[in-house]
């Protein structure tokens, strides 16, 4: 089961450039969009793809503060300014020409994937550049300025949502989007990363669950470096489809960072691509059980930027435009040589790793002596008896 897809996106979106040597290159998001449309994932029946409009500062500040809008505009006008206060010109958000309007346009995507999918006009709303996790309400963070999947939740509740859940399997943890909902019952944020003791940001342990009034609301799984498919997904289907089911959102709000994979240069999960797919794959399907098929989806992190990004981005969009890839299918010669000719490697060949991307599920029995399951029973131990659920088992 699927259903009308619109996938948000212009050409002019690759404007948020830190520039040359920072890790997030747009270059990733423009081999995404050029594979998926040679691979005829954009011409599918059910896919219609839409321009992203610029967000206005009103829009923005929905989450953000006006101060910190402010300080954004400044530095974007004049990039030799370096105000760490807001976090702007540091290694990781350094300045650059057009800050703001780089930033606001994503979210300017992002919100208007989720207004197409709140309208009614599609089902599953895609935001390929958004993703941006990290932004605090009054600083940038993590490569990331503005909040854009924070301020689409926001706006959604805005429009009378009443129930948001999200979730985040970034290997980063999606600390911007709990920290702006983490006194809010309405939205459940579920972050799927790896642990705090071993990457940025140093936040997301089990015990972190929501505020006063909100108990619940926050449920964070912290992996093991070195974690690969089985315990991955493992971990994915111990916590995100029984908290979803009990939680019966109105939308579901997805972050599909890729930064997960074995080969991204920033984290140190063992993940596949065909993992990642796995994930996909479920996400849609969960949307379908427990939000009547209203799902938004967005990017995210993913350094691995010409071997990783754009296949598992490419399925993610075949996934939501109804049609998913065969992992074995072909990258198209086209696009391989146009990869060698932007970076002087050529493109991967197929669109899977050749990894078999099986779990064992939890309710098979589990082993505390395993970091990884510790790690999934802390989570549920933390989190499930506040939502009236089994954390042993189902």
């Amino acid at each position: 089961m699927s259903g009308a897809a619109g996938v948000v996106f212009d050409e002019s979106l690759t404007a948020y450039n830190f520039g040359p040597g920072h890790p997030l290159a747009p270059v990733r998001v423009d081999l995404t969009m050029r594979l998926a449309t040679e691979l005829g994932v954009l011409d599918l029946p059910d896919v219609t793809r839409y321009d992203a409009p610029m967000a206005d500062v009103d829009l923005v500040r929905l989450l953000h503060t006006k101060d910190y809008i402010e300080a954004v505009q400044r530095a974007g006008a004049d990039p030799s300014q370096v105000d760490l206060a807001y976090g702007l010109g540091s290694d990781d958000n350094p300045t650059f020409a057009g800050m703001h309007e780089a930033a606001a346009h994503v979210v300017g995507a992002t919100v208007e994937a989720a207004r197409l999918v709140w309208s009614g006009e599609v089902l599953h709303g895609v935001s390929i550049a958004g993703g941006l996790h990290h932004a605090f309400a009054a600083s940038a963070s993590g490569f990331c300025i503005y909040n854009d999947p924070a301020i689409a939740i926001a706006w959604l509740l805005e429009q009378g949502a009443t129930k948001i859940a999200y979730v985040d399997i970034d290997v980063h943890h999606g600390d911007g989007v709990q920290a702006a909902f983490y006194d809010d019952p309405r939205v459940l944020t579920i972050s799927l990363h790896e642990s705090p003791r071993t990457l940025f940001p140093g936040t997301g342990e089990a015990g972190e669950c929501g505020g006063p009034g909100a108990e619940g609301s926050a449920v964070n799984v912290a992996l093991p470096p070195g974690t690969s498919d089985g315990g991955w997904l493992r971990a994915f289907h111990a916590v995100v489809p029984p908290l979803l089911r009990e939680f019966q959102p109105d939308v579901l709000v997805s972050q599909h960072g890729c930064d997960s994979h074995m080969d991204d240069p920033l984290a140190h999960l063992m993940v596949s691509v065909d993992g990642q797919r796995q994930a996909h794959l479920a996400l849609h399907d969960l949307a379908h059980e427990v939000s009547a098929g209203r799902w938004l989806v967005t990017g995210g992190g993913g350094y691995a930027v010409t071997a990783v990004v754009p296949r598992t981005w490419t399925h993610l969009l075949a996934i939501a435009g109804g049609a998913p890839l065969d992992p074995q299918t072909p990258t198209p010669p086209q696009w391989r040589e146009h990869v060698r000719t932007l970076t002087g490697r050529p493109g991967v060949e197929v669109m899977s790793d050749g990894r078999d991307a099986s779990w064992t599920d939890w309710s098979q029995g589990f082993n505390l002596d395993s970091w990884l399951d510790r790690s999934i029973a802390s989570t549920r131990k933390a989190v499930f008896p506040l939502h009236g659920l089994d954390p042993i088992g189902y």
